[in-house]
């Protein structure tokens, strides 16, 4: 009776103080969660960090990296997570100039023979700059490419997980994209595909084997799926199956990460990628920056992420800038200061 009266007494005392106290999970520890202001000056410090980049056309952490160059990316013409980094760009209010625009047409290296990697990625970023994908003409062509109907003509069989969840996210990012008579899959084959390759541990892996299963690959599977929108079952277990796996993963520091040699590597992209799927469900979306997930856990996945947020705006322990502000700023832009929405970062339309 005398616990059953404390117990009471410390619940009031919660509700009375309000935001003032951590938030609580009856089956965790207390948890410190990103405050609306802190999240607010870190999101304007990796802001004005990649507005200088974006300027500078500097990767931001190796001086004389671009983040778009032909001579550099000979396959691609921009670095890895650039459509990303455009895509956190714009979801921040970056407003693109003609000169940024011009940057990137000219550099961007598109045909009807990219892979289906590059083409995903080039769909993302150019709708973010707001370039239609659908009719675009690539530096030096004469004729328009559809980049969309391009990427349904490829075959997604051979394809590694982290490609299909690519190619799923790219052809699910607009209603307006319409599968072409030919396409060698749809957005219910490769959901249903991605689903198949989930492991006996409900994660995903590059390379389909359950020892190699991580949070990245796994996060990144589930927010395809969901992007798809597919009511096969086996789907929709395969995503409920996913948040799970990463709800096991968890560190007790909240943050994501993945291990090598029975050591743990948490870090800023992992976590970002983590909080990308747990924020796509209302039921999930509490973990993100409101309640732990598991008993120890000393911090969200949101605090988490931003601890590695630096004063001036980099990511502490990023081999690329260019790729931690685009999974950062996303990831940031899902917690949506605290308030669920359905429409995931990735829908343009």
């Amino acid at each position: 009776m005398l616990n059953n009266k404390l117990i009471a007494a410390s619940l009031t005392a919660v509700m009375a103080l309000g935001a003032v106290v951590p938030v609580m999970d009856v089956n965790a520890a207390s948890v410190k969660v990103a405050s609306k202001s802190s999240q607010k000056s870190k999101k304007k410090a990796i802001y004005t960090y990649a507005k200088k980049m974006m300027k500078q056309n500097k990767d931001g952490v190796n001086g004389t990296a671009k983040i778009f160059s032909k001579t550099d990316y000979k396959t691609t013409g921009a670095a890895a997570g650039y459509s990303d980094f455009l895509l956190g760009l714009k979801k921040q209010g970056y407003k693109f100039t003609t000169a940024n625009k011009k940057l990137i047409k000219k550099n961007l290296v598109i045909s009807t023979k990219s892979d289906p990697a590059t083409l995903s990625t080039a769909i993302i970023g150019l709708q973010a700059i707001g370039v239609n994908p659908t009719k675009y003409t690539p530096a030096g062509a004469k004729k328009s490419i559809n980049l969309v109907n391009t990427l349904y003509k490829q075959s997604m069989t051979k394809q590694t997980v982290n490609v299909q969840s690519q190619v799923l996210v790219a052809v699910s990012s607009n209603k307006t994209f319409k599968k072409p008579s030919k396409a060698k899959f749809s957005k219910s084959s490769l959901s249903l595909a991605i689903a198949k390759n989930k492991q006996s541990n409900n994660g995903w892996a590059y390379n389909n084997t359950a020892a190699s299963v991580d949070s990245d690959t796994t996060a990144a599977a589930v927010n395809a799926m969901m992007m798809g929108k597919s009511t096969n079952k086996t789907v929709n277990k395969a995503e409920v199956a996913g948040r799970s796996y990463l709800k096991k993963n968890i560190y007790k520091s909240g943050a994501f990460g993945y291990t090598y040699n029975g050591k743990e590597n948490p870090n800023a992209n992992s976590s970002a990628e983590g909080i990308l799927a747990l924020a796509s469900t209302k039921t999930s979306f509490k973990y993100v920056n409101k309640t732990a997930i598991k008993k120890g856990q000393t911090a969200t996945p949101l605090k988490a992420m931003f601890s590695y947020v630096k004063s001036d705006g980099s990511v502490k322990d990023a081999y690329s800038m260019v790729l931690a502000y685009g999974q950062v700023s996303l990831a940031a832009v899902a917690a949506n200061n605290g308030s669920y929405t359905n429409k995931l970062v990735y829908t343009f339309k």
